[in-house]
């Protein structure tokens, strides 16, 4: 695998921004304990995603996201959005126009990443399971499938959490968000009473995290549409060894196709 740090500047967000990438590579001979595969296509892609208070360095400080990704031909895109909550903000930049258009058009123009639907995937934990939800939901065009661990998915109701309500005024201002298009249990019926293709999903949330009940929440709404949920709980809290663990998971959830 090849692992790049990469600064660039965004059209959207009117500044210099940066995201790391993983890029699959053939490799049969001379990398001790790991072999890597790559596609003689363009590679299929996940957009993962980070949380409030990470940044584009966070997944791979804190889990083996490169070593879990190696075998699959999978490239990993890890963009930074700092505090937006994958918003367009009401102070602030249009991170939501930034991560679902400018984004992928600027990581495949420096990549060579597939632009096929059915290889193009995105998760994300916390924050960027909210995120990874919100593309899947709102762009069901773009990503096949979509997965949040310990996601903050009940946004318009239950959830708080210690310092938040600075970023909901900088984020949402005084628009209402239930209902709208950042409500994703808005967004659950609105996908259901479409015609187009559908997201698979894929959430797991601890049973002692303080995200647990807005899991429950979405849970029960999702349950209540058509749409094709693999859902996992399992004791534990808001804490990166359950999310190194589970990432393994999504990754062998993940629909992916052989490399060729």
């Amino acid at each position: 695998m090849a692992l790049m740090q990469c600064h660039f500047f965004s059209e959207t967000l009117g500044l210099s921004t940066s995201m790391h990438a993983i890029i699959p590579q053939n490799t049969t001979t001379g990398q001790i304990g790991m072999e890597s595969r790559a596609a003689s296509r363009r590679h299929p892609v996940l957009f993962l995603l980070h949380g409030l208070s990470d940044d584009d360095s966070i997944w791979l400080r804190r889990t083996s996201i490169e070593r879990y990704a190696a075998s699959l031909g999978l490239a990993v895109i890890m963009p930074q959005v700092h505090r937006s909550f994958y918003t367009d903000m009401e102070y602030g930049g249009k991170y939501w126009t930034f991560i679902s258009e400018e984004l992928p058009a600027l990581a495949r123009s420096f990549f060579p990443l597939s632009e096929r639907r059915e290889d193009t995937f995105v998760a994300g934990l916390s924050m960027g399971g909210y995120g990874a939800f919100k593309l899947g939901l709102r762009r069901p065009d773009l990503f096949a499938a979509a997965a949040s661990l310990s996601g903050a998915l009940d946004i318009s109701g239950h959830f708080v959490s210690e310092g938040i309500e600075e970023d909901r005024r900088l984020i949402w201002g005084e628009r209402p968000v239930a209902g709208s298009d950042d409500d994703l249990l808005a967004l659950l019926q609105s996908l259901e009473s479409t015609e187009g293709p559908k997201p698979k999903l894929y959430q797991y949330c601890g049973t002692e995290d303080f995200l647990y009940q807005d899991n429950l929440t979405f849970l029960a709404a999702c349950r209540q549409t058509s749409l094709e949920l693999t859902y996992e709980e399992g004791p534990g809290g808001h804490d990166w060894g359950l999310w190194d663990q589970y990432i393994q998971n999504v990754l062998n959830w993940l629909p992916l196709s052989q490399p060729t």
